[in-house]
């Protein structure tokens, strides 16, 4: 099973490594990695998508928590969150082809974010399922090149990453935080 793991780091140089080390090192995989600076300067948000048994992932969940550098560590999986996803694809645009891309664009609201005489570079915004199909449909126009950032995600409501008494009385109730 896929989890989304959201992970408060100090925003210093190496913290990153540090993370990925980690996880290499032990033979985890990183599906998906997002990191930037959170609204306080001193602290990075970093999300990322691995999957494992239970078992695997409360044992990355200690590792990580054992890393001074990280603020708060939070399993979004096992609460109500929301996720997106951003991509940059870049499709063949032929004559026959143009108005059928055009009208995928819309269905899926994205947008042309560039032009050329035999390209169009579509950004789409969504979540795993919508990010999936786009590229489905797509693929037999003739797709290019793909970007993907990596997802970023969010609990639902009123609690932040950094709110821990709130997170662990979450926990106690079945919510989000294991630390």
């Amino acid at each position: 099973m896929k989890h989304t793991i959201s992970v408060l780091v100090e925003n210093e140089f190496g913290v990153l490594a540090r993370v990925a080390t980690l996880f290499s090192g032990r033979g985890f995989n990183i599906e998906s990695l997002c990191v930037a600076e959170t609204m306080d300067p001193t602290a990075s948000r970093i999300t990322l998508v691995t999957s494992g048994n239970e078992q695997i992932i409360e044992q990355i969940l200690k590792q990580l928590n054992k890393l001074v550098c990280v603020i708060k560590v939070v399993d979004m999986t096992m609460g109500d969150f929301v996720d997106r996803e951003l991509i940059l694809v870049k499709v063949a645009a032929q004559e026959s082809t143009k108005a059928e891309i055009l009208r995928l664009v819309d269905i899926f609201r994205g947008k042309i974010v560039d032009v050329s005489p035999n390209t169009y570079t579509i950004e789409a915004t969504g979540d795993d399922g919508k990010i999936n199909a786009i590229i489905e449909m797509l693929r037999p126009l003739g797709i290019e090149e793909i970007a993907r950032t990596g997802k970023v995600a969010m609990s639902r409501g009123a609690l932040t990453l950094k709110e821990s008494k709130k997170i662990r009385q979450g926990v106690e109730n079945g919510g989000l935080l294991r630390s």
